[in-house]
């Protein structure tokens, strides 16, 4: 029996190297060059989690008090934790079965003054969701980099977008407090404001991922931008805009929730007055009901979804 070479794993006649060898020592230089990118990349993101986790005080030593009653020296997040956990327990209340429908109507003593400040919270929601949307989605085309009629409009649109998301809408809130007093208005114009910034963020993103050819279309055809944007665009990106609107709106609840503490409304206001008089078991009673608000949203905003999407109708 002969041995005979492969032809692939000779030298060509040239001198030069035979293409299966030239494409091992290609392949072996990227991924050699790959792996030093990796290497260089997890070097810099250690050092710069490292920075950081020392600027947050994730490293500060800090004295506490011994079982003993002497004081010295721990680490913070070992020393932190029991506190924490001693704070969460303040917030349990105590549940018996023998009287747990008197211990439940203890927790949520004041449940009709909370239900009356729930629908107030998702109605601030609601409204501030409303206007977010009309303000994201007509800012989304004209900030989107193929949508865009020309550089300046675009330039202008995404600067005041990110001026509306950049600021915190608790900062919103007390700049509109301050302009119209406190009351749900302030809350509603402090989220909207917010959710017009992050919305058209996003919208303009789904923009930009468009098939342009429908666009083309409707301008051979004589469309205006408008038109086009009516007709080629607006079709495709609906689906997503009513999936990033359903979140929204869950997260505006949420924000709505807490906005009050600064006079703006809501449940907010409950949380300032429990912490302040230390009544952790209504911190509890609220966040119990502002968790069991969210899954009610969040079941329904998933079946309007999957019925928009026509994820319904698959078996």
């Amino acid at each position: 029996m002969t041995l005979t070479a492969d032809p692939l794993l000779t030298v060509a006649p040239e001198g030069g190297a035979a293409p299966l060898s030239q494409f091992e020592r290609d392949f072996a230089a990227k991924r050699r060059a790959a792996r030093r990118g990796w290497l260089i990349g997890t070097v810099i993101f250690a050092l710069v989690f490292g920075f950081a986790a020392w600027i947050g005080d994730f490293f500060k030593v800090t004295q506490v008090t011994l079982p003993d009653g002497s004081r010295d020296w721990r680490w913070i997040i070992p020393a932190g934790l029991p506190r924490l956990g001693d704070y969460l327990s303040q917030t349990l209340p105590t549940l018996r079965w023998e009287t747990l429908g008197a211990d439940f109507a203890e927790w949520f003593w004041r449940w009709k003054a909370w239900v009356g400040l729930l629908l107030e919270t998702i109605l601030i929601a609601f409204m501030a969701t409303v206007f977010g949307v009309i303000g994201g989605f007509l800012l989304s085309f004209p900030a989107a980099r193929n949508l865009a009629p020309n550089r300046a409009v675009m330039w202008i649109t995404r600067r005041y977008l990110e001026v509306a998301r950049t600021v915190p809408d608790l900062v919103w809130a007390l700049i509109f407090v301050f302009c119209f007093s406190v009351g749900p208005m302030a809350g509603v114009l402090a989220i909207s404001l917010h959710s017009c910034g992050a919305l058209g963020k996003l919208y303009s993103e789904v923009n930009e991922n468009i098939d342009m050819r429908p666009l083309e279309g409707v301008k051979a055809a004589g469309g205006t931008w408008f038109d086009q944007i009516r007709y080629g665009a607006v079709p495709q990106v609906l689906p997503n805009i009513i999936s990033y609107t359903l979140l929204r709106f869950e997260i505006n609840v949420r924000s709505s929730s807490i906005i009050g503490y600064v006079g703006a409304g809501g449940l907010g206001q409950e949380f300032r007055t429990a912490m302040s008089f230390q009544e952790y078991t209504d911190l509890s009673a609220l966040f119990v009901i502002i968790l069991v608000t969210v899954i009610v949203i969040d079941f329904g905003s998933e079946k309007i979804r999957h019925k928009v999407i026509g994820l319904e109708d698959r078996p």
